[in-house]
């Protein structure tokens, strides 16, 4: 997602529990997924320019903005 505009997929990063932004032109949302791929965090709105380490996460998974509103803590994700 770096140096994009308009973001409008997700990317997932296998044994990933930490992120940056910069870069970045844009905010997004991040989720956290562990081993089973379930959701164990989620930040909305994760501005440019910022470091993130996710709670209880084996796995991230970058959505556009807004995106996360369709996932909650618990929940299993399938790809």
């Amino acid at each position: 997602f770096m140096m994009e505009k308009n973001i409008n997929r997700a990317l997932l990063f296998d044994k990933c529990n930490s992120i940056h932004t910069f870069f970045m032109k844009e905010s997004i949302d991040v989720i956290g997924l562990n081993d089973a791929m379930i959701v164990t965090s989620i930040y909305e709105n994760v501005k440019p320019n910022k470091i993130l380490i996710l709670k209880n996460a084996n796995h991230t998974l970058e959505l556009p903005k807004g995106e996360s509103k369709r996932y909650h803590i618990g929940q299993k994700v399938k790809f």
